[in-house]
C-alpha cells in the first residue's frame, strides 16, 4: 500500500516551510533512518530523515517550493512492484506572487501518537509496518501509531503483542483541536498600496519565511505584551580598563574578549541575584527559570536570530565568548538548529558597536525582558569627589513585560546589571 511522506513540523513553532533540496529520486529505496530531504524552516535549513521504508514512487512537492504546510504529503513510498498512480499530482515551484492578503494560518501540532482506530475505520500504517503485523497476527486497529496523523511505523509493531493489541481501548475521546492563530495584521491591502504607488520606480520584494515570522511575531508582541521601559547609564571605565588587562593574559590562548561578553555575564549573574525577574509569561501562568539561559540577537542577511547562551551563569567569559562566535556564526549560515534559538527567558540586543547611543527594543515572546544596549561614549560627568571629569557611559534600556515583572522588580534587575558593568572583576568570584 502506498504510503504518504509528509512535510514535518521541525520546530514546535512551524507551520510551513520550503522544500530546499531532494536528496532521493524517484524509484530509490529509502529505509527508516535515511536522510531524505533538506527543508528551510523560518531559521535554519535542516535534513528531513524517512520513517517509513519503501520505494520512491512519486516526489509530489519538487525543489524550491515554499510555503509548505506542514503535513502537506510531499511524496509517496510504495512497495515493490506497486504503482504509484493512484498518488496526488506533483506540485511544481511557483513564482513568488505578488503580497496579498492572506488567510489566517492553520496551527499545524506536532505529529503525536494517535488514539486506537475504531473497528472498520481506515488503518494508515506503513508497508513494513504492515508486513510485521501480519506476520505476528496483530490488530492493527488496536494499535495506535506514533507516525505523522497517527500513522503505524514499524516501532509502534515491534513490541506490540497480540494480546495486548487485542485489549487496547475501542476508542478515545475527541480532541479538540486548538484554535488557529489569528492573521498577522497587514494593513493596507496589497492592491491598495500598490495603486498609491502606481507611475513611481520601485521593486517588489516578496516576504520570506524569516520575514514573515519576525513580521508576525514583532507585531503580537507590540500587540499583546504591555511593555514598560526601564533607563540607566553605566560607566565603563573600570571594565575597559580590566578587559584591556585581562585580553593580554588571554592573548596567548588566542581569546579577545569583547564588552558584550562581559554584558551577557552580567546579565546572566543579575537574573541570579533578582531571580523572580528571570520569568517567562506562559498564557494562563509564569515560569520561574533556574539557569540564567540568556538570548543575545544577531543580524543576518534579511533578519535575525537570537542564539540562545544556556547556563550562562555557570560558565567563564571566555567560555560564553567562544560559544557566541560560534552560534553567531552558524547563525549567519543559517545552520543553527531549533533549540539554539528558542527558549531563554531574557534577551539583549547590542547596537552600540553601529554607533547607535539609545534605543528601545521589542520583548521577544515568551521572555519576561530584553536589554537594549547602546555604544559607549566619553561624557563630561560628575566625578566622585566632586569635581567634572570624562568618563565612557553607557546608555541601557530594559522593556519589560508588566505581566511578568513589576516595575521595582525591573529596576532592581537592571541595577544588578549595573553594578556587574561597573565592578566586572566581581564577575569572576
Amino acid at each position: 500500500m502506498a504510503t504518504e511522506i509528509l512535510m514535518p513540523a521541525l520546530s514546535p513553532t512551524m507551520e510551513e516551510g520550503t522544500l530546499a533540496k531532494w536528496l532521493v529520486k524517484e524509484g530509490d529505496t529509502v529505509k527508516s533512518g535515511q536522510i531524505i530531504a533538506e527543508i528551510e524552516t523560518d531559521k535554519a535549513t535542516m535534513e528531513f530523515e524517512a520513517v517509513d521504508e519503501g520505494i520512491v514512487g512519486r516526489i509530489l512537492v519538487s525543489e524550491g517550493t515554499a510555503g509548505v504546510k506542514v503535513n502537506t504529503p510531499i511524496a509517496v513510498l510504495v512497495e515493490e512492484g506497486e504503482s504509484a498512480d493512484a498518488a496526488p499530482a506533483p506540485v511544481k515551484a511557483a513564482a513568488p506572487a505578488a503580497a496579498a492578503p492572506a488567510a489566517a494560518p492553520v496551527a499545524a501540532a506536532a505529529p503525536a501518537p494517535a488514539a486506537p482506530k475504531v473497528a472498520g475505520a481506515r488503518v494508515f500504517a506503513s508497508p513494513l509496518a504492515r508486513r510485521i503485523a501480519a506476520e505476528k497476527g496483530l490488530d492493527l486497529t488496536k494499535v495506535a501509531g506514533s507516525g505523522p496523523h497517527g500513522r503505524i511505523v514499524k516501532a509502534d509493531v515491534e513490541g506490540a503483542k497480540p494480546m495486548a493489541a487485542a485489549s487496547a481501548p475501542a476508542a478515545a475521546a475527541p480532541v479538540t483541536a486548538a484554535p488557529a492563530p489569528a492573521a498577522m495584521p497587514a494593513g493596507p491591502a496589497a492592491e491598495t498600496v500598490l495603486k498609491m504607488y502606481q507611475g513611481r520606480e520601485f521593486t517588489e520584494m516578496p516576504l520570506d519565511g524569516m520575514r514573515r515570522t519576525i513580521a508576525a511575531r514583532l507585531t503580537e508582541a507590540k500587540q499583546t505584551i504591555p511593555h514598560f521601559y526601564l533607563r540607566r547609564e553605566v560607566r565603563l571605565d573600570a571594565l575597559m580598563v580590566f578587559r584591556e588587562q585581562i585580553n593580554k593574559q588571554l592573548e596567548p590562548r588566542g581569546v579577545k574578549l569583547s564588552v558584550n561578553d562581559f554584558i551577557i555575564k552580567a546579565c546572566a549573574l543579575a537574573l541570579q541575584a533578582v531571580p523572580d525577574a528571570n520569568a517567562v509569561w506562559a498564557g494562563d501562568r509564569i515560569l520561574k527559570l533556574k539557569p540564567s539561559d540568556v538570548a543575545v540577537a544577531v543580524a543576518v542577511d534579511g533578519g535575525l536570530f537570537t542564539p540562545v547562551l544556556k547556563d550562562a551563569q555557570q560558565k567563564s567569559l571566555s567560555a560564553l565568548s567562544a560559544e557566541m562566535k560560534d552560534l553567531a556564526t552558524r547563525a549567519k549560515t543559517k545552520k543553527l538548529a531549533p533549540h539554539e534559538y528558542q527558549g531563554g527567558s531574557f534577551a539583549i540586543s547590542n547596537l552600540g558597536m553601529m554607533g547607535i547611543e539609545n534605543f528601545d527594543a521589542v520583548i521577544n515572546p515568551p521572555h519576561g525582558a530584553i536589554l537594549a544596549v547602546g555604544a559607549g561614549i566619553k561624557k563630561p560627568v560628575v566625578m566622585k569627589d566632586g569635581t567634572i571629569g570624562v568618563a565612557t557611559v553607557m546608555s541601557m534600556t530594559l522593556s519589560v513585560d508588566h505581566r511578568v515583572i513589576d516595575g521595582a522588580l525591573g529596576a532592581q534587575l537592571l541595577q544588578a546589571i549595573v553594578d556587574n558593568l561597573e565592578n566586572p572583576m566581581a564577575m569572576l568570584a
